[in-house]
């Protein structure tokens, strides 16, 4: 306040996410976590307040905050709201206060880039571009304080104002950042499939082709992401305890994965400034335990294909915020119950592990509880998502990069043989090329292709079977090449041969 009583008026510009930020005139910037920010903004007025925006997460999110508090050195107040489950687990506020507390040091980040990192045992990083001594200033010249409610942060913001209008730390700092661009080769748009094992190594080919083939567009915040469209996982062996590879190279641990699962499984009271979570909207959002409802309906009907749980509500539409699951189907055939579920928007980078775990966990209690309450012993079938929207946000391209590098070639090396089209047997017989298909189980025949050009016959059988996997076509190529030149010259010809 000046002495008059007169607020001071400053104006916050920032460099980056501003379309995510809340503007206001004074001299406290707010950080509200998981906590939705306009439950701190209705409580206050525009000169009591510089900034108020959300933190994620540490290894993505602080970087950028602490450039944009770079570039306004007039913000003299930090109030950093740190309460919800959501925050525990993410880390990030916890992260930033650290900063503040304990500095920084150089090292590397995830990627293996240099950076500066955080003194902290939550990640977080900062670019090595931002001087050292520019940080050390900010930390020296920002008052921070952690706040556990949405009073008790409201409370304080308003007590920084009764203070006198402290002049700006320093001149505006704005250094360059540095960029990742993306090299795109041709693929489809719309429709894919990946399967894998586990949710590691099924993670780690979803992002090779997004990164290979997606479609850079722009967000609506503030950024670009690297997309696919109708984009269909299929987990087939997840252990019961889950696997996570050593090292770990995925984006959550343990710890994380427990709280995610409770916000899946259990509901939530409603709470002022926190969204819903998957949890409330399948245990009671609607008026009814879905979970439990899916449950009844396939004790009574285990042949049943209407065990549904839904997750959108139509009001989604006014409101904004609406939730990134919005469907699952659950279906038992030949004992075996899999689970499906829709996803409208997914971060496969940072969030599609912790999804499909979660989704997991939920298969797995709607599985046991059948067996507890009937005859029925099911097994535990595939887990699919169908991600509608499955994108790798701009700020975690290079470490979308580093992943494949380290990782993709080592997964396609542990290569699975089998092939649900079946087997093809390759022979030459009465001077002509016969190709006999057979099912993966017990070799009954199936189909029986003949002929003499080896490029028409490979295009019949993947005409005929266009599931056929990739290396599989690949290969049966080969040999009917090989068939075709024996035929030609009389060679004997012997299938797998060199």
């Amino acid at each position: 306040m000046t002495a008059t009583g007169k607020a001071t008026q400053f104006e916050y510009k920032a460099l980056y996410k501003p379309n995510q930020l809340i503007y206001g005139l004074g001299q406290t910037a707010v950080i509200t976590g998981w906590t939705v920010k306009q439950a701190i903004a209705k409580h206050l007025q525009p000169p009591e307040y510089a900034v108020i925006g959300q933190l994620y997460s540490p290894t993505r999110g602080i970087n950028l905050l602490i450039r944009n508090l770079l570039f306004n050195p007039h913000v003299r107040f930090l109030v950093v709201l740190n309460a919800t489950r959501e925050d525990n687990n993410a880390g990030a506020c916890q992260c930033l206060l650290d900063f503040f507390r304990n500095g920084f040091e150089e090292g590397v980040c995830d990627t293996g880039l240099r950076c500066w990192v955080i003194r902290s045992p939550i990640p977080g990083y900062i670019d090595l571009e931002v001087k050292a001594s520019a940080l050390e200033h900010l930390r020296e010249s920002i008052k921070y304080q952690e706040t556990k409610s949405i009073s008790e942060t409201v409370s304080l913001v308003k007590s920084y104002v009764q203070q006198k209008a402290l002049a700006a730390w320093g001149l505006p700092l704005n250094f360059p950042m540095p960029t990742v661009e993306p090299t795109i080769l041709p693929g489809p748009r719309y429709g894919h499939r990946i399967e894998g094992k586990t949710i590691a190594e099924t993670w780690v080919k979803i992002i090779h082709r997004i990164k290979t083939t997606g479609t850079i567009r722009p967000t609506g915040y503030d950024g670009q992401w690297q997309e696919l469209i109708d984009l269909m996982a299929i987990v087939t062996e997840e252990p019961t305890e889950f696997y996570f590879p050593e090292p770990n190279y995925l984006p959550i641990d343990r710890p994380f994965l427990e709280e995610y699962i409770s916000q899946i499984l259990d509901d939530a009271p409603s709470r002022e400034g926190l969204k819903y979570t998957y949890g409330q909207r399948l245990r009671s959002w609607f008026g009814r335990d879905q979970i439990d409802q899916v449950i009844q309906k396939l004790i009574g009907e285990i042949d049943a294909a209407s065990a549904v749980m839904n997750l959108w509500d139509v009001k989604d539409h006014e409101k904004g915020g609406s939730p990134c699951l919005n469907h699952i189907w659950l279906r038992v055939v030949d004992n075996e119950l899999s689970l499906t579920a829709t996803l409208r928007s997914n971060d496969m980078f940072a969030a599609w592990p912790a999804n499909a775990m979660g989704l997991r966990a939920l298969q797995r209690y709607i599985r046991d509880k059948i067996s507890k309450s009937s005859e029925y012993n099911l097994k535990m079938g595939p887990l699919i998502t169908i991600s509608q929207s499955a994108h790798i946000y701009d700020d975690t391209w290079s470490n979308a990069e580093q992943l494949i590098k380290q990782q993709y070639a080592t997964i396609c090396r542990k290569i699975d043989y089998h092939d649900p089209a079946g087997n093809f047997l390759v022979e030459i017989a009465e001077n002509e090329i016969v190709v006999t298909q057979t099912t993966p189980g017990s070799g009954e025949v199936v189909g029986c292709y003949s002929g003499k050009d080896a490029l028409k016959l490979i295009r019949e059988i993947c005409t005929a079977s266009p599931s056929i996997r990739g290396d599989h076509a690949g290969y049966l190529g080969m040999e009917l090449q090989r068939a075709s030149e024996c035929l030609k010259t009389g060679a004997k010809y012997i299938q797998d041969s060199k």
